[in-house]
């Protein structure tokens, strides 16, 4: 509908809650979510960011959509719909990648602060945590999405929205 240059990033909660205190159900998420970001930092390593783009909605149609958790077999599905080598999968059970993978979270860090999460987005040398959104605004609605989110980025005031989620989350 107009032209958006869009790029994806490796933002790694596990790395950024690692050392924090967090109630138990919390810390088994993060410590699950290492073996995802560690493929997607290898995605990027080998095969550039727009690789990434391509896995990024792959892998959350299975996690978040279809509610499968079961990243020993998501990840190779995801890898394979992206179009990329399912060996990658091996990644999320090895270190290779940690320090690209603390390296693009710890460029948000930078952008955003401390209170950051996903998604995290930069818009004109901008950047904050936000906007989460329950469902993928297509067509019009996204272009006015993204028009009030570059709004809201030219305001040096603005700092945060907030409200309670009303629907389940859906990529599709």
């Amino acid at each position: 509908m107009r032209p958006i240059e869009l790029r994806f990033e490796v933002l790694s909660l596990a790395v950024i809650n690692e050392h924090r205190d967090l109630e138990p159900w919390y810390r088994e998420f993060n410590d699950r979510a290492w073996g995802p970001a560690r493929v997607c930092a290898a995605v990027v390593a080998q095969h550039g960011a727009a690789a990434l783009a391509r896995l990024y909605p792959a892998l959350g149609r299975r996690i978040h959509d279809q509610a499968d958790k079961d990243f020993d077999t998501v990840i190779p599905a995801a890898l394979a719909e992206a179009g990329l080598p399912v060996e990658l999968a091996d990644a999320a059970h090895r270190s290779d990648f940690d320090q690209e993978m603390r390296a693009s979270t710890a460029r948000a860090q930078q952008l955003v602060g401390e209170d950051l999460g996903t998604p995290t987005i930069a818009v004109d040398d901008v950047a904050f945590f936000g906007p989460v959104l329950t469902s993928i605004p297509r067509g019009e609605e996204a272009l006015r999405v993204f028009d009030g989110v570059r709004l809201l980025a030219g305001c040096r005031a603005f700092s945060e929205l907030k409200r309670a989620r009303a629907e389940d989350l859906s990529f599709a």
